[in-house]
């Protein structure tokens, strides 16, 4: 375990992400159009336009309430994960799931004829991707999952929020990136798996410590 500053990598992401929904949310006023030049568009990235968005779209949020629950997911799992694994691990699985959750989004969209015109924007992929890390990390560990009022073992709690987003955006035709959400979750947990598998005696003592 890593002691941690004030000033840790996900703290700075965090603040990096109120910065930038911040400043789109006043840039809005003079140009509407200008946002969707960040943000990620499956028929556009396939026409070759507006490649950079794979990257910039996951610091973006569509609202307040979109941004304050992904923050409060990204500091409660990832200065967490962050003291088990390090500030560049951390930072690099981090980036890779967020992008990796954007390709699947592309890419998902396509093969289940979705509509390739709706943009996507958000951490979530990211954060489903330390998730993915930490269900396999620490399996066991009691996690409280909103709204549901009882502990369970963070690869249960995982799979359980995954499967509400599914529910919920199935039945109430609600915009919710489940395609990014699982991009960035496989990203994560391969990652785990490569680190069980290098790092046996470490990995197997946290999952030890934390159950």
């Amino acid at each position: 375990m890593r002691k941690l500053s004030f000033w840790s990598l996900t703290n700075i992401l965090i603040l990096i992400n109120v910065v930038v929904f911040i400043a789109v949310f006043a840039f809005s006023f003079f140009n509407q159009q200008a946002i969707n030049y960040f943000s990620l568009s499956p028929q556009l990235v396939l026409q070759g336009k507006n490649i950079w968005t794979i990257f910039t779209s996951i610091f973006m949020h569509a609202g307040f309430f979109h941004l304050l629950v992904n923050m409060m997911s990204l500091f409660f799992l990832g200065n967490f994960l962050e003291m088990l694994i390090g500030g560049k691990r951390f930072i690099g699985i981090y980036l890779i799931s967020g992008i990796a959750g954007s390709l699947a989004y592309i890419y998902l969209t396509l093969l289940f004829g979705q509509n390739m015109t709706i943009p996507a924007v958000g951490a979530s992929g990211a954060i489903f991707g330390l998730a993915g890390i930490l269900a396999v990390l620490t399996p066991k560990m009691k996690v409280f999952i909103f709204p549901i009022p009882v502990a369970m073992p963070m690869w249960i709690g995982v799979i359980a929020i995954m499967a509400l987003f599914w529910i919920l955006s199935a039945a109430f035709n609600l915009p919710i990136g489940n395609n990014a959400h699982l991009g960035g979750f496989i990203a994560g947990i391969s990652y785990a798996f490569y680190l069980r598998l290098k790092y046996r005696h470490k990995t197997r003592m946290i999952a030890n410590l934390f159950h």
